[in-house]
C-alpha cells in the first residue's frame, strides 16, 4: 500500500534499506553467532546522519518524528533486528530527555545523539520491577546539591555501549509509583558499572547488560522534570516508543516472508513448485495480510503522535501487540515453509523467529498492553 511518504522520508527511507543491505546483511550471521555489537554500523549511521532522523532539528538533528523513525527501524529490521536495535534503543532512551527534559538538559545531550557521537538506553526494569514498573527498588537520596543513586537495572539494551542513560529511581518509596524519578546518568561516572552481558535467544547482536548504582553521585542538574514524575515520564516515553516496536515487528515479518516467498517459488516437490499447492498460497496470503495490517496501524498512529494527537496510549498499544503477534506468527510461517532448511542456520528465518520473540516481551508484555487497550476502551463508555 502507498502510504504517501514525502520526498524526505522516501530518502530517509531508502538510506536505511541501503545500510541494511549492503552494510549489515553480510555481517549478519556472524555477528548472530557471536554476539558482536555492531559498532561498524553505527559508525556508518553516525557518517550518514541516520542518527540525526531520531532528534528534531533545534537539536541539530532532522526529524524527530515517529514516523520517520518507524521508517528507519521497518527497513533495518527486515535484514537485522539485533543491529538496528543499537539504533531503535537509542531513541528509547532519548526520549525522556526529549518529553522532559528543560532546555539546557535538551542542548546538553541530544546534539550528541543527533551526530551518532553518543548513543543512548533507557533504564527501568528490575529484577523484581517488569511488567510492574511502580515497584523499582534502586533509589536516588538527595544529598545537597546532588543525588545518589543505589541498585542495580536489569536487561538494559545498549547497556555497556551507550554513553547516556535515563535512569529510573525512588526519591520517595512511601509513594509507591508517585515516588520515583528519572536522571539522566553518563557513562564513566563513578560509582556507575555494569554486570555481565546477557547470553540472549535472539536479537543477539544486541547488547543486553545490567547497570550497577554503589554510591553513584549525579548532580541534581541531571533529573528529568521534577521528583515523583518518573512513573509518568516512563508512560509517556512507552506511548511514544510502542509504534517503532511495532516497526520493528514489522520489518522482522517482513523479512521472513519475503524469504519464504522467493523460496516456495524455487522448493520443487511432487514435479512443481511448492507455491503451486493451495495450503503454501493461503499461509502466503495471510502472512502478507497480517503484515499490511500491522503497518497500517504503525504508520498511523505515528502520524496521529506527529500531528499531536493528545491521547494514544491505545493505540500505541494496539501497534505493539498486534505487530509484534503478527511477526511471531509470520515467522513460524516462514519455518514452515522452508521446512528442514527453515530449522537450519544456513537461512535466516529461524533466526528470524527467534528475534521475533522479544517484540511481544520487552517495552510492555502484550499481556499488559492488552490490559492497556482494554483500560483505555472501558473509558469511552
Amino acid at each position: 500500500m502507498n502510504y504517501f511518504f514525502n520526498e524526505d522520508q522516501l530518502e530517509i527511507r531508502e538510506l536505511a534499506r541501503k545500510i541494511a543491505e549492503e552494510k549489515m546483511l553480510p555481517l549478519r550471521e556472524k555477528y548472530d553467532e557471536e554476539g558482536i555489537f555492531p559498532w561498524d554500523i553505527v559508525k556508518i549511521m553516525a557518517q550518514t546522519d541516520l542518527f540525526a532522523v531520531l532528534i528534531p532539528e533545534e537539536y541539530d538533528g532532522i526529524s524527530g518524528k515517529v514516523t520517520d523513525l518507524a521508517i528507519v527501524m521497518e527497513e533495518l529490521c527486515k535484514v537485522d533486528a539485533g543491529m538496528a536495535l543499537a539504533y531503535g534503543a537509542t531513541g528509547l532512551g532519548l526520549y525522556p530527555i526529549l518529553i522532559s527534559g528543560n532546555e539546557k538538559q535538551k542542548q546538553k545531550y541530544l546534539p550528541q545523539i543527533a551526530s551518532g557521537e553518543k548513543l543512548a538506553a533507557f533504564a527501568l526494569t528490575e529484577a523484581n520491577a517488569g511488567s510492574d514498573a511502580g515497584a523499582i527498588e534502586t533509589t536516588a537520596t538527595k544529598d545537597g546539591d546532588y543525588y545518589i543513586l543505589n541498585g542495580t537495572k536489569q536487561w538494559i539494551t545498549n547497556g555497556g555501549e551507550a554513553d547516556i542513560y535515563t535512569v529510573f529511581a525512588m526519591t520517595n518509596k512511601s509513594k509507591g509509583a508517585r515516588g520515583s524519578s528519572c536522571f539522566v546518568v553518563e557513562k564513566g561516572t563513578p560509582g556507575f558499572s555494569f554486570g555481565k552481558k546477557e547470553n540472549k535467544m535472539g536479537i543477539r547482536a544486541s547488547v543486553t547488560r545490567e547497570l550497577i548504582f554503589e554510591d553513584c553521585r549525579i548532580p541534581k542538574e541531571n533529573l528529568l522534570a521534577r521528583e515523583g514524575m518518573g512513573f509518568s515520564i516512563a508512560m509517556k516515553t512507552f506511548d511514544k516508543s510502542r509504534p517503532m516496536i511495532g516497526a520493528q515487528a514489522i520489518g522482522i515479518a517482513e523479512g521472513a516472508y519475503e524469504i519464504a516467498a522467493k523460496y516456495s517459488k524455487e522448493r520443487y516437490q511432487f514435479g512443481k513448485p511448492i507455491s503451486a499447492f493451495q495450503a503454501v498460497q493461503f499461509m502466503l496470503a495471510d502472512m502478507a495480510t497480517q503484515i499490511e495490517a500491522a503497518r497500517s496501524l504503525v504508520f498511523n498512529t505515528a502520524r496521529m503522535i506527529d500531528a499531536g494527537a493528545k491521547k494514544y496510549s491505545k493505540e500505541s498499544a494496539m501497534c505493539k501487540v498486534f505487530a509484534s503477534d503478527t511477526a511471531m506468527k509470520v515467522t513460524t510461517d516462514a519455518v514452515q515453509i522452508l521446512g528442514g532448511y527453515g530449522y537450519m542456520k544456513e537461512y535466516p528465518v529461524e533466526k528470524m523467529m527467534r528475534d521475533a520473540k522479544i517484540t511481544q516481551i520487552y517495552e510492555g508484555t502484550n499481556q499488559i498492553q492488552r490490559t492497556i487497550i482494554a483500560s483505555n476502551l472501558l473509558k469511552e463508555f
